[in-house]
C-alpha cells in the first residue's frame, strides 16, 4: 500500500451547556467511548492517543455503549435511529439497524447477556423501547413518563430489572423481563439525569438537576438512602459511575466538582475541584478498572486522582469543533503539529506520542483561517476576529503585545526571511515586518483570496477570485505591483512555493493543479487534474517533488512533479468530511485535518 494510516489523533466529546454527556467503557477496561458529529470515537484508556472512529451514521450520534460481550457497540443518534456494529474487526460491520423512537436518544442500556436493549431519549408517541437486539422484537413496555427520558439503566443480574430517568422530575422502576412498569420514584424535585445500578446488582442510584442523589434496592426498587444529607452537590448532577466492586461511586456536577462516593456510609470520601470557569462543570463521568474519568464542558478528558483531588493525573485535550488549517513545527528534533479550529482554539500536538496542549492565555476569540511558522519560532496565526498573533513557540503562550489588529478581516498569512509577514484581507493586502505594519496596499481591481511570499523574500504571489495569480515585488518595506499575472483555469483556492523557492503551486476552482516555475519566469512546468470537486488545501513536500492537494471531492492526491499522471490516491481520508488542512512532518509523512475535529498522520511511500 502507498498509503497508510499511522496515527488518529481523536477528537473531544461534543459538549453542550447542561447536557449530560454519557462516556461508554468496554467490559475488558481497556476502551472507552463517546460522540462528536456523526462520529463515534472509541479511544485507548491508558493510552488515549491510540484511537478510532465510526463514521457510519448519517446524523448527530448522541450516544455509543459496549455490549457486555464487547463484541459490539449501539450507537444512536438524533433521528432515533440505532446501529448496532462490530468492534473485533477493523472495517466495523454493521450487524443491526433499528429506529425504536422518533427523536434523539439520549442513554442505551442492554441486558448482561447482551440480548436485549433499553433505547430512550426524545420521541413523538414514545420515549422509550426495549427489544431484542437481533430481531428489534419488543421486550416490554417503557411507559410511566410524560417528558423526555434522559437515562436507562438494566440490572446485570437476574432477576432484571430496568430505572429510567426523566424531564417530568421522576424516575420509574420495572421488572421482567418482559418488563412492566411497577412504580414512579418522586423523590427529586427538578429533572432526573442519570440512573445506574451497581455493578452486583444490589443498588441503583438516581442524579438530578436538583444536586440529589438517591439510593435504591436493587431488586425491590424502594427508596434505602441519599447521599451527602441535604444534598450531593451544590450544583445539578449529570452523571454517576459505579466502581466495579458496587461500593463506592463517582457523580459529575455543574457545580465544577467531581465527587467519590462511599455509598454505605452516605458520605463523601474526595471532592475533585475541576476548576473555576463555566467550562470547569463537570458533565460526564465514567469509572473504568482503576481510571476515574470526568468530562468538562470544554470537552476535556481528566483522569482523576484521589490523592491529589486538586490536580488531575492528566487532561486529554484537542477539538471539538472543526479545524480549519493547520501547520508544523520541529523543535530540538521533534516534529509538532499545531492545528486551529473554528471556535479560535490552537492546540498543538507530538507529532509522535500525541501528547498534546493547548497555549495558555486568552487567544483568537473567532475562526483560525490560516497559520504558518516564522524563523523567529512563532506561531503566525490569522483569525476572522480580525487579528494576526505572533506566539511564541518556546513559551507556548498568547500575550497582549503579540497582537496586530487588522482593518479587515484576514483571509491569509505567509511568513518569509527578514521577518516579513503578508496578509491577504478582504480587500487589502497588508505587508508586516518584525509584527509590524510597513505597507498596505487597497483598491486591488481584484479580489484577493491567498497570499505566499517566495521563501527569497523577494516576491509576493496574490491569488484571485479573478483565476490570475498577480506578482508583487518586495522592495524594502513596499509592495510593488510588476504589472505580471499567471493565468489559472479559475478562481484560486489555495497556493504554496515549493520549500527551495524553485516553484509556485496553484489550486482552482475548476478543480486543477498549476505548477510554475520560477526559475523560467513562472513559465508552466505541469497540470495536474483529478479532482472532480472544488480542490481547497495545498502542501509541498520537504523533498520539492512531490505536493498534496485536497477537495471537497474528500479526495488527498499526492503528485509527482515531474509526472502528472503519477499520483497516490487517498480516498475517504476523514469519512464524512472534506479535509481542511494538509501539512508534512517529513517527506513520508503526511498530516490531515478536517470539519471532523481530528488529526490524522498518513505514511506515504512512493
Amino acid at each position: 500500500m502507498p498509503i497508510e494510516l499511522k496515527h488518529v489523533f481523536a477528537s473531544l466529546p461534543q459538549m453542550e451547556r447542561g447536557v449530560a454527556k454519557v462516556i461508554g467503557g468496554d467490559p475488558k477496561g481497556n476502551n472507552f467511548v463517546y460522540t462528536n458529529g456523526k462520529c463515534v470515537i472509541i479511544r485507548n484508556i491508558d493510552n488515549p492517543a491510540v484511537a478510532d472512529i465510526y463514521t457510519e451514521h448519517p446524523h448527530q450520534v448522541t450516544v455509543a455503549k459496549y455490549a457486555p460481550s464487547g463484541f459490539y457497540i449501539a450507537s444512536g443518534d438524533v433521528s432515533g435511529k440505532i446501529r448496532i456494529w462490530d468492534t473485533t474487526q477493523k472495517e466495523h460491520l454493521l450487524k443491526y439497524e433499528y429506529t425504536p423512537i422518533s427523536g434523539k436518544v439520549k442513554d442505551i442500556a442492554w441486558t448482561e447477556d447482551s440480548k436485549r436493549i433499553a433505547v430512550v431519549g426524545d420521541g413523538r408517541e414514545k420515549f422509550g423501547s426495549v427489544f431484542l437486539w437481533d430481531s428489534g422484537s419488543s421486550v416490554g413496555e417503557l411507559s410511566g413518563h410524560s417528558k423526555l427520558i434522559n437515562s436507562v439503566d438494566i440490572r446485570q443480574k437476574r432477576p432484571y430489572r430496568l430505572a429510567l430517568a426523566s424531564d417530568d422530575s421522576s424516575g420509574s422502576f420495572f421488572e421482567g423481563p418482559p418488563f412492566k412498569f411497577k412504580f414512579t420514584l418522586v423523590d427529586h424535585s427538578q429533572f432526573v439525569n442519570c440512573v445506574r445500578f451497581s455493578p452486583d446488582g444490589s443498588r441503583f442510584v438516581t442524579a438530578g438537576a436538583d444536586g440529589q442523589i438517591f439510593v435504591y434496592d436493587g431488586t425491590k426498587g424502594e427508596r434505602v438512602g441519599s447521599l451527602g444529607g441535604e444534598k450531593a452537590h451544590s450544583g445539578g448532577i449529570y452523571a454517576v459511575s459505579w466502581s466495579p466492586d458496587s461500593s463506592q461511586l463517582i457523580s459529575a456536577s455543574g457545580d465544577k466538582t467531581v465527587k467519590l462516593w462511599d455509598v454505605g456510609a452516605g458520605t463523601a470520601v474526595t471532592t475533585f475541584n475541576m476548576g473555576s470557569e463555566v467550562t470547569d462543570q463537570q458533565l460526564g463521568c465514567l469509572w473504568q478498572k482503576d481510571h476515574l474519568l470526568s468530562i468538562s464542558l470544554s470537552g476535556y478528558i481528566n483522569y482523576l486522582d484521589k490523592n491529589n483531588p486538586d490536580r488531575p493525573i492528566r487532561i486529554i485535550k484537542g477539538h471539538t469543533k472543526s479545524i480549519q488549517c493547520l501547520t508544523v513545527h520541529k523543535s530540538e528534533g521533534r516534529s509538532y503539529i499545531y492545528s486551529g479550529s473554528h471556535d479560535g482554539h490552537i492546540n498543538y500536538w507530538d507529532a509522535e506520542t500525541g501528547q498534546n496542549d493547548c497555549f495558555k492565555g486568552k487567544g483568537h476569540s473567532n475562526q483560525v483561517s490560516k497559520m504558518v511558522t516564522d524563523e523567529a519560532g512563532h506561531l503566525v496565526s490569522c483569525s476572522m476576529d480580525d487579528t494576526l498573533r505572533y506566539t511564541d513557540l518556546n513559551k507556548k503562550e498568547y500575550s497582549a503585545s503579540d497582537v496586530v489588529k487588522m482593518d479587515f478581516q484576514p483571509k491569509s498569512v505567509s511568513v518569509s526571511v527578514g521577518g516579513l509577514s503578508l496578509a491577504v484581507c478582504i480587500g487589502q493586502l497588508v505587508l508586516l515586518k518584525d509584527q509590524k505594519k510597513v505597507f498596505t496596499l487597497d483598491n486591488l481591481g481584484y479580489e484577493a483570496e491567498v497570499g505566499v511570499v517566495h521563501p527569497g523574500g523577494t516576491t509576493a504571489a496574490v491569488g484571485g477570485a479573478d483565476g490570475k495569480v498577480h506578482l508583487y515585488s518586495i522592495q524594502g518595506n513596499t509592495l510593488k505591483e510588476e504589472g505580471k499575472t499567471l493565468e489559472a483555469k479559475g478562481p484560486i483556492t489555495d497556493m504554496a512555493y515549493s520549500n527551495d523557492g524553485a516553484y509556485l503551486a496553484v489550486l482552482d476552482d475548476k478543480k486543477v493543479a498549476t505548477v510554475f516555475s520560477v526559475a523560467d519566469g513562472y513559465s508552466v512546468k505541469n497540470e495536474f487534474y483529478g479532482h472532480h470537486a472544488k480542490p481547497v488545501t495545498l502542501a509541498w513536500s520537504p523533498d520539492n517533488e512531490h505536493f498534496a492537494t485536497g477537495g471537497m471531492d474528500m479526495m488527498v492526491y499526492v503528485w509527482t512533479l515531474g509526472d502528472p499522471d503519477k499520483r497516490i490516491k487517498l480516498p475517504d481520508a476523514h469519512r464524512l468530511h472534506h479535509v481542511s488542512g494538509l501539512a508534512w512532518i517529513d517527506e513520508h509523512t503526511l498530516v490531515t485535518t478536517s470539519h471532523d475535529a481530528s488529526v490524522k498522520q498518513w505514511t506515504i511511500t512512493y
